[in-house]
């Protein structure tokens, strides 16, 4: 039997996402199945039984009526939850060990970064001032994990075993062992007010939208030993609002913070977020994993799909992730 095309949509000119790459990756691991790179004017659409797809456009997967499963190559899937021509198939999300741990050694870095005063040690050395400041224990600080998903656990587990306080909240309850855990609209005052450095790996939905703003900035902890409470944010670009991440690193209200992801990207040249002392910034590469991990991935739920198993890791459409 005639194995159903994999076509491959990646809508990125970063050297990481180059198409070509994940192409060959893919012809490497699926036995055989004809991949294909869109837009592909000579393909027939009827053909395609499987797309990898990366910040496709609204409307470009429609065309494929035979299609049984997208498979997101990244963590968040909100660019084709955003998608109303979206065709009603399974849609799956990445869920391998290289992307969970390269997750979490982000949030540790950046952690250990503003715990450990870095900040201000590279000021010194530029401006080479030997003064060093007293330097408080991490049982003394706790780091907020907002999402306590695969990502979220795992980055709060390894937190805690570097001797951090560490909480966590999820909109529905979870468990993480050694962390104390919130969930729901009704306890997250209580989550925030006990955090020092808030990490937010929340996935992108309406409920979330803009959810790291002035009201839950001012909820931080106020008596920080950090001196003002810390926004470190992995997740998406769109939980922020970054005109008040601006005002209140102006005004004390945050100390610092360290971002990834950006309401739009790549972030424009006039943005304040480049050159704030108070921000470190990096290009959406938190997670970059290796398209060898990923292309294994989906193509061992491909073949085992096709042997009857059930998909795995399937997004729920109506919750967004």
């Amino acid at each position: 039997m005639t194995k159903g095309t994999l076509a491959v949509l990646i809508n990125s000119t970063q050297q990481n996402w180059l198409p070509a790459r994940w192409k060959t990756r893919f012809e490497a691991v699926c036995g055989g199945r004809r991949v294909v790179l869109l837009p592909d004017a000579g393909l027939d659409p009827a053909e395609v039984h499987y797309a990898a797809v990366w910040k496709p456009a609204p409307g470009e997967l429609a065309a494929f009526v035979n299609l049984r499963a997208i498979f997101n190559l990244g963590a968040g899937v909100d660019a084709l939850m955003a998608d109303r021509s979206l065709p009603d198939v399974p849609l799956v999300r990445v869920a391998v060990p290289d992307l969970t741990n390269r997750m979490t050694e982000y949030v540790v870095l950046h952690v250990l970064m503003h715990h450990r005063q870095e900040l201000y040690l590279r000021q010194s050395q530029r401006e080479k001032r030997w003064e060093p400041k007293y330097q408080w224990p991490a049982s003394a600080v706790t780091v907020g994990v907002m999402g306590l998903g695969t990502l979220g656990a795992d980055a709060a587990g390894v937190l805690r075993r570097l001797g951090f306080r560490v909480a966590g909240w999820s909109r529905s309850p979870r468990a993480v062992e050694g962390v104390e855990c919130f969930h729901g609209t009704a306890q997250i005052d209580a989550f925030l007010n006990a955090t020092d450095i808030l990490v937010c790996l929340l996935p992108l939905t309406p409920d979330t939208q803009g959810i790291l703003n002035r009201d839950v900035f001012t909820k931080l902890n106020r008596k920080s030993l950090l001196g003002a409470p810390v926004l470190i944010n992995a997740g998406r670009g769109g939980l922020q609002n970054e005109a008040e991440i601006l005002s209140c690193l102006d005004d004390g209200t945050l100390g610092a913070v360290s971002l990834d992801v950006f309401v739009q990207e790549p972030l424009p040249q006039d943005s304040r977020l480049w050159t704030h002392p108070k921000v470190v910034l990096t290009p959406h590469n938190a997670a970059d994993t290796d398209a060898e991990a990923i292309s294994t991935y989906v193509a061992e739920q491909i073949a085992r799909f096709e042997a009857g198993s059930a998909l795995e890791n399937v997004v729920d459409r109506a919750r967004g992730y």
